[in-house]
């Protein structure tokens, strides 16, 4: 199933913010938006779905980040490949920092490049949507705390991060962590396909199967240190290809069984 965050055009005169809803994207996977709907639903998507009866056209509607997290928990060099062409070698314990919840942006909106930063790259990922609240859960059992997953761009000041040497300036500019296009809760995640594409262009082209800490294993990991809410965020890793974007730039993830994540760059 899945689930996306979108304004709709609802009747007029509402109170500002009456129109965002919650609602599942309906329609054959991989085809356009004219051919897809979406259906809203009472509240928010966690448990048993109410729907309200009202349904548009995905055309008629704007998507927005799948879900407001309390915290986006991300991953550091979790496939070789990638550790590698950062000239480094592989952890033996996942690296992991934060993202604040104020760089989080969804489908279409706009990647703002800081005027600080002259070397800011794209990072393809999988993430993890929390779906029931996590601490110190076991490998065997973290996927039961998994809402679903989506696309995500780990957008990264790299020559920030290289001056820093920690994570936080570099990684928590507004805007530099897309998600969406929605959240797809059936899923196994093991071995999909993901791909970055800048202005058309192939430049990454991995799978998940190739992390070197499992989905389940950060989820353990993360959940001995912080508890892990409902609607909060991994992202689980990028794979070798990382390099720079600029203005006028059009940066998007495709993840198998999921869907495309699209965001146009721009000058802050």
């Amino acid at each position: 199933m899945r689930i996306a965050r979108f304004v709709h055009p609802g009747p007029a005169g509402g109170q500002s913010g009456s129109n965002v809803a919650w609602g599942t994207v309906e329609g054959p996977a991989g085809a356009g938006p004219d051919s897809l709907t979406v259906s809203a639903v009472d509240g928010h998507p966690f448990g048993p779905l109410s729907f309200t009866g009202d349904r548009w056209a995905l055309s008629d509607v704007r998507l927005l980040s799948p879900f407001l997290p309390s915290k986006v928990v991300a991953l550091g060099k979790n496939y070789a490949d990638h550790a590698k062409e950062m000239g480094g070698d592989a952890p033996s314990t996942p690296l992991i920092f934060l993202k604040p919840s104020t760089s989080v942006i969804g489908e279409g909106d706009t990647v703002r490049l800081p005027p600080s930063s002259a070397n800011v790259h794209y990072e393809g990922e999988l993430a993890v949507v929390i779906g029931l609240p996590a601490r110190n859960v076991t490998p065997e059992r973290a996927l039961e705390h998994v809402f679903g997953y989506c696309a995500a761009n780990d957008v990264t000041a790299r020559d920030q991060q290289q001056a820093d040497v920690q994570f936080t300036r570099a990684k928590g500019y507004d805007s530099f962590c897309p998600l969406g296009p929605w959240v797809e809760t059936v899923l196994d995640a093991s071995d999909l396909q993901i791909r970055t594409r800048v202005n058309g262009e192939i430049v990454q082209d991995g799978r998940t199967s190739q992390m070197i800490f499992d989905i389940r294993a950060q989820i353990a990991f993360v959940s001995e240190i912080m508890t892990l809410l409902p609607g909060d965020v991994i992202l689980t890793g990028t794979p070798a290809g990382v390099g720079p974007i600029v203005a006028g730039d059009t940066v998007s993830v495709e993840i198998e069984g999921i869907g495309t994540l699209t965001n146009p760059v721009v000058t802050a």
